[in-house]
């Protein structure tokens, strides 16, 4: 059994153990708290933190972990934080709201690198090569930073939250290229839903090299945004403890795959780039030969920042990128690594690319451009979710909001224990 939601007393009750009134007079404290496509109850956390050390600080600001997302506006961050627009002009006019800005060079700060020989260390082999860590410079104008944000399955380092709100979160674009294709090397189905991936390993050594007192409040919720559990401390520790409780609110296991998949992604997920996550969440049950539909009529975008990469590069399966390597090598590791995960599972023999499963696109975006990006394409206005319902016994899945819960097979098949080739980077 799940546990029971917890209550604002009870996380007023940890925020006030976790943080002294008095330890945080007078200084400068960051809050670092996910964009809009994460689900959770960020504005009881923010609200909470607020009144137990805002008024005391000589800053209380905020910090919108974007990675390579878009910007938010200032009405969006509002309803993020779960304030009303007189609340920000009265109570909480002192709070400076603030977007990183992975792709411009001045905000960033150069912290160190990790080596050849730590990279090979951390990645058992596969990668050796220095890798330049940036951050954020303005963490540095903090005496404290805290950390808010929920704890998913993740495709890229297993399991989200704690460092990775700083890498990708607050990074800077060599570290976090790098191992989101390590992450795609790997493949998904190796590294989703499992804790000590060697992303996670290079994202907690990368942070480990941010030399500010950082506290952590990792959340985990369910679908109806619930607060299952919260846990504060160290952002390695709390994500600990966070991620094992993930793993039993947020993995659901199915007997045998599926043949059809309608995967609907929520408003949340306004470009391809986020809405990939319904198809990371449930490849593992996707049949050999299936077809795995995302359905969204509201999406319009394949991605504002990475689109022309996308463009040029279509959607393909890991391998039709590595064994054509310096072809591709110059196109963001990231940009590869989104186009593996949505592709999924396949192979790249004697020029002729062979995927596990079909992905289509049922969406706002064009026939032309799904076909021209390597991704089928259905009419959304074809499609009528009620009719995928109550189907599990003929093969037919509906998931009506897909990008957060994991679906796995109770029996994994060998393509899910798949060999990790070995990389020439």
């Amino acid at each position: 059994m799940p546990p029971q939601p917890l209550g604002a007393s009870e996380v007023l009750e940890i925020v006030s153990r976790c943080c002294a009134t008095d330890a945080y007079r007078d200084k400068r404290v960051l809050l670092i708290v996910p964009d809009g496509t994460r689900t959770a109850p960020i504005g009881l956390l923010f609200d909470a933190l607020f009144h137990q050390i805002g008024r005391v600080t000589k800053a209380f600001d905020v910090l919108i972990a974007l990675g390579t997302h878009q910007p938010m506006d200032e009405p969006a961050i509002c309803r993020r934080l779960e304030i009303s627009e007189s609340e920000r002009r009265g109570i909480y006019s002192r709070v400076k709201f603030f977007n990183h800005a992975w792709d411009r060079p001045s905000a960033l700060k150069r912290i160190g690198s990790l080596s050849a020989q730590e990279i090979s260390e951390l990645t058992n082999g596969l990668f050796a090569m220095d890798v330049p860590v940036e951050v954020n410079r303005m963490i540095f104008d903090y005496d404290q930073i805290i950390i808010i944000g929920p704890v998913f399955p993740h495709e890229v380092v297993g399991f989200s939250g704690g460092n990775k709100y700083l890498f990708p979160g607050v990074g800077g674009p060599q570290i976090l290229n790098f191992f989101h294709w390590l992450g795609a090397v790997v493949t998904n189905p190796m590294i989703i839903g499992n804790k000590w991936t060697p992303v996670r390993r290079v994202v907690d050594r990368a942070a480990a090299m941010v030399k500010v007192d950082k506290l952590c409040f990792s959340l985990v919720v369910d679908a109806a945004k619930n607060l299952l559990g919260l846990f504060a401390g160290a952002p390695e520790a709390a994500w600990d403890q966070a991620s094992d409780l993930s793993r039993q609110v947020h993995i659901t296991f199915k007997e045998k795959p599926f043949h059809t998949i309608l995967s609907c992604a929520p408003p949340m997920y306004d470009e391809l780039w986020t809405a990939g996550k319904c198809m990371y969440k449930l490849e593992p049950v996707l049949a050999d030969g299936g077809e795995l539909i995302i359905y969204a009529p509201h999406l319009r975008e394949v991605c504002v920042t990475h689109g022309a990469h996308i463009e040029r590069i279509g959607y393909h399966c890991r391998d039709y990128f590595l064994k054509q390597w310096d072809k591709f090598k110059d196109v963001p590791w990231g940009v590869l690594a989104h186009s593996a995960h949505v592709r999924g599972i396949g192979t790249y023999e004697n020029g002729v690319e062979r995927c596990r499963g079909t992905v289509t696109l049922a969406t706002g975006i064009p026939e032309q451009t799904c076909r021209r990006i390597n991704l089928s394409y259905r009419d959304p206005k074809t499609i009528r979710p009620a009719d995928f319902a109550n189907r599990e016994q003929e093969g037919i899945l509906l998931v009506p909001k897909a990008g957060e819960m994991l679906f796995r097979l109770s029996d994994p098949p060998n393509w899910q224990q798949a060999e990790i080739p070995n990389s020439e980077h």
